[in-house]
């Protein structure tokens, strides 16, 4: 980002030109959270009045050991990018026109912005913060609530024709299973435990089934949520064609239930969540498919883990501590993981 005086400028110039919006922009400031892209939250003061706003972009990734970024292809090296700022924009454009609460996307910007890559949508407000999405005694009644919306919006995101998103990646359980052990691989990094797991998910692997766009990110911690339930579903940008359980495993993982106890987000119940789905899908849901998926998303996480806390910066030293912080957490999805596949 220039300096916010420059930037304001920039950013009321972008949404004239792209959306046709006249006015000044106020209270530019960055947003905590956030691990792959930058967030500034903002006002458009307008003669009309104020319209909030987001303003996205997409930083480079901290370098990782043994492996240049981006991630290499061919025959034996598959590739897992993000989707580019301008495809991120459009696939949540695409989504929410089809019944998906997606953010309202007004701009894309280009490089005659003078902002870098990203796009400005509308601001949401509600929580985001996945402990106080669970805990927080203000947001009972949507707790009560949110498995069943959960399961309804996925339905509506794997009823999402793919046909105007053709950069969408699509990957089968095997491909997505030779990305993460290559990825593992490529750190150097030994450990029975992930060795026995990535056995086993290679002689567990689904087929068939149907192939629909897959969020691949629906966790608590992506929603945003009033005191009426999910208000909006952000992070798009791993979004893929696949298995549709695959979203509702990663919504049951235990790390992203931040502490809570209900098997679904930490927020509600597996019932309430496939009931809704099937309600809203006229499809049944797979539960020995949703548990797979649950097992090999705490794999990746794991996997993940020791991606991150070995990351180093272009000197060859530790890219941050909090990076280090979670490559220590690996133990917890591995152990996950083995409590899923002896159950």
């Amino acid at each position: 980002m220039s300096e916010p005086h420059d930037t304001a400028a920039r950013l009321a110039a972008a949404l004239r030109r792209h959306a046709g919006l006249h006015g000044h922009v106020d209270g530019l400031r960055r947003l905590t959270g956030g691990a792959t892209k930058t967030t500034w939250s903002f006002d458009l003061v307008a003669p009309e009045g104020r319209h909030a706003l987001i303003l996205q972009q997409a930083p480079a990734l901290p370098a990782l050991p043994a492996s240049p970024d981006p991630v290499q292809s061919g025959p034996r090296r598959l590739a897992t990018p993000r989707l580019a700022a301008a495809d991120d924009a459009r696939l949540m454009t695409v989504a929410r026109a089809h019944g998906v609460p997606a953010p309202r996307v007004l701009a894309m910007l280009d490089v005659q912005d003078g902002l870098a890559s990203g796009y400005i949508t509308e601001r949401v407000e509600g929580e985001t913060l996945g402990r106080k999405l669970v805990n927080d005694p203000a947001l009972a009644a949507a707790r009560g609530a949110m498995a069943a919306q959960a399961g309804t919006i996925l339905a509506a995101i794997h009823a999402t024709p793919t046909q105007a998103l053709p950069f969408l990646q699509r990957l089968s359980p095997a491909q997505e299973l030779a990305v993460y052990g290559d990825l593992l691989e490529r750190t150097g990094f030994r450990h029975a435990a992930l060795a026995f797991a990535l056995q086993w998910t290679r002689q567990h692997l689904p087929t068939g089934g149907r192939q629909t766009l897959v969020h691949s990110d629906f966790r608590t911690g992506n929603l945003i949520v009033g005191p009426e339930g999910i208000r909006c579903v952000l992070d798009w940008e791993i979004a893929r064609i696949g298995d549709p359980m695959q979203d509702l495993g990663v919504l049951c993982m235990r790390t992203w239930r931040f502490g809570g106890t209900p098997e679904v987000g930490g927020f509600g119940a597996r019932a309430d969540l496939y009931a809704a789905y099937e309600r809203a899908s006229g499809m049944p849901v797979d539960a020995a498919r949703v548990r797979f998926w649950e097992a090999f998303s705490n794999l990746k996480w794991a996997i993940g883990c020791v991606r991150r806390g070995l990351s180093v910066r272009a000197d060859g030293s530790a890219a941050s501590l909090e990076l280090c912080a979670v490559g220590r957490r690996m133990e917890e999805p591995l152990w996950d993981f083995f409590q899923l596949i002896e159950g």
